[in-house]
């Protein structure tokens, strides 16, 4: 397998499930897909290999895609609307409703089996096996599919509501003082303080291990100026046009990445950023009150 990129025009991923995109804006690029997969299909001749023709799919996405119809080998390659790709469901509308939905059914199963089978109600019990059994159902990759829409956060933010009404003792209290009396952040917060450490990794870690900078820039603009002295890592915003594209991990973010204090934004280290993050946030409780569902949402040991 590690040979059969060679030659290759178009975007190949090897991991999982090999995987073959690009964006089809032209008849040549068409052809370009076109062409990989007679390579394929001749990589595995040579190789005495045959595809499963029964579980490759094409997945188009977009709202001005044509709908091309690719083959390997003389056989056409079936077209799917949605194709689950290491645990998260990708439609071709790009909507992660569907996502949400999954998501927080296996979490909420997850909650259900605690609930009948732990005996005891207790915050040292409790807390622990949702920590460690329901949060990662409903964090799983989050950084691609997090919800786009009120209704799909409300979805997974009832599941964090019913684990903690659970523990005995909090039973009649709102959800906000639940939260403060056992140290937790609400999935809102926590998805965007999850949002602004991965962009530091993307940006700052493979910055400063010398490691190759189109690998953060791929996902991000750096902005320079040679008037002021600025961060090295300030990002420009890029315009876009249809609203999906504005809920993307790359463009969410923009807006709170410039409203983190220079002791935050300028932290050498990914700890360093993770502790003064945790400490600076703490004390902004309504940042992300009036903020949309899909930029809402974690203590440096939670992370």
């Amino acid at each position: 397998m590690n040979n059969i990129d060679r030659g290759i025009e178009c975007i190949l991923s090897k991991f999982a499930n090999t995987k073959l995109s690009d964006a089809i804006d032209t008849t040549e690029r068409w052809d370009f897909i076109q062409r990989d997969l007679d390579k394929f299909k001749k990589w595995a001749h040579v190789n005495l290999m045959r595809f499963n023709k029964a579980k490759c799919k094409v997945l188009h996405v977009g709202q001005e895609n044509r709908w091309y119809q690719y083959r390997l080998g003389d056989e056409g390659i079936e077209k799917s609307p949605e194709e689950k790709e290491l645990g998260v469901l990708v439609v071709k509308k790009l909507n992660m409703t569907q996502q949400c939905v999954l998501a927080a059914q296996k979490a909420n199963c997850i909650l259900g089996f605690i609930k009948r089978s732990v005996p005891s109600m207790l915050r040292e019990v409790i807390l622990p096996h949702c920590s460690t059994l329901v949060r990662p159902h409903l964090e799983y990759c989050v950084r691609v599919w997090t919800p786009q829409h009120k209704n799909d956060m409300g979805l997974l933010q009832y599941i964090q509501r019913c684990s903690a009404k659970m523990i005995r003792g909090l039973e009649h209290s709102c959800y906000e003082d639940r939260l403060k009396e056992l140290g937790l952040f609400s999935l809102e917060k926590r998805s965007l303080w999850g949002d602004l450490i991965a962009a530091v990794k993307a940006l700052k870690v493979c910055y400063l291990k010398g490691a190759s900078e189109k690998d953060g820039n791929r996902l991000f603009n750096r902005m320079f100026s040679d008037r002021t002295r600025g961060n090295v890592f300030n990002l420009k915003e890029v315009r876009f046009r249809l609203d999906i594209r504005e809920k993307f991990f790359t463009r969410r973010l923009m807006k709170y990445w410039h409203w983190l204090p220079k002791e935050v934004e300028g932290a050498l280290s990914l700890e360093t950023f993770k502790v003064t993050l945790w400490a600076w946030g703490s004390e902004q409780p309504d940042l992300v009150e009036d903020v949309p569902a899909h930029c809402r949402g974690v203590g440096p040991d939670d992370l």
